[in-house]
């Protein structure tokens, strides 16, 4: 496949909020299909609070107020976002209940908050990734930001693999 397909772009747009985006040769529909309904697919599982290991699957209840969710071993879930806009194909946006030591947050007024655009262009969709918000993490805030960067670039990256990939379709 061309790497023209798979083009990482982030910058920095304040020490609170990162944009980063991935342009898709895929319609609107199929990228936010992918970034949704094949999270698990593409979200790196060390990510997890499961972790590698004790991970069964990743979702997201699929409308506002729905939640970004995990579920570990023996069942147990853990949520950590709440979807507050489900607009597809164009944008999804959801709370980041995630602290920079990785534990939760139960409280959303602390949480960062993260907005998904799907943009068709001529042929593809850009899909740009806002992380915003990260002063609500408190001092650890800048750090945070900085290793989300990386993150984010990573994400994107293994979900352009997914979203770009065909569906096997089991009947």
């Amino acid at each position: 496949m061309g790497q023209e397909s798979r083009n990482i772009h982030t910058q920095q747009m304040s020490p609170y909020a990162i944009s980063t985006s991935v342009q898709l040769r895929v319609p609107a529909e199929e990228a936010f299909a992918a970034f949704t309904d094949r999270l698990g697919d593409w979200w790196v599982r060390e990510y997890t609070w499961s972790g590698r290991q004790l991970l069964v699957a990743l979702g997201v209840e699929p409308r506002a107020d729905g939640m970004f969710y995990e579920i570990g071993p023996h069942g147990f879930r853990m949520d950590w976002g709440r979807v507050l806009d489900w607009e597809p194909p164009y944008r999804l946006r959801f709370t980041w209940q995630i602290g920079p030591d990785r534990t939760p947050v139960p409280d959303p007024g602390r949480a960062s908050e993260v907005e998904v655009h799907f943009h068709p262009v001529q042929g593809h969709t850009e899909v740009r990734v806002e992380h915003r918000h990260f002063d609500r993490h408190g001092t650890a805030a800048q750090e945070y930001r900085a290793a989300l960067t990386a993150g984010w670039e990573e994400l994107l990256s293994r979900y352009a693999e997914v979203a770009t990939r065909p569906t096997t379709h089991h009947g």
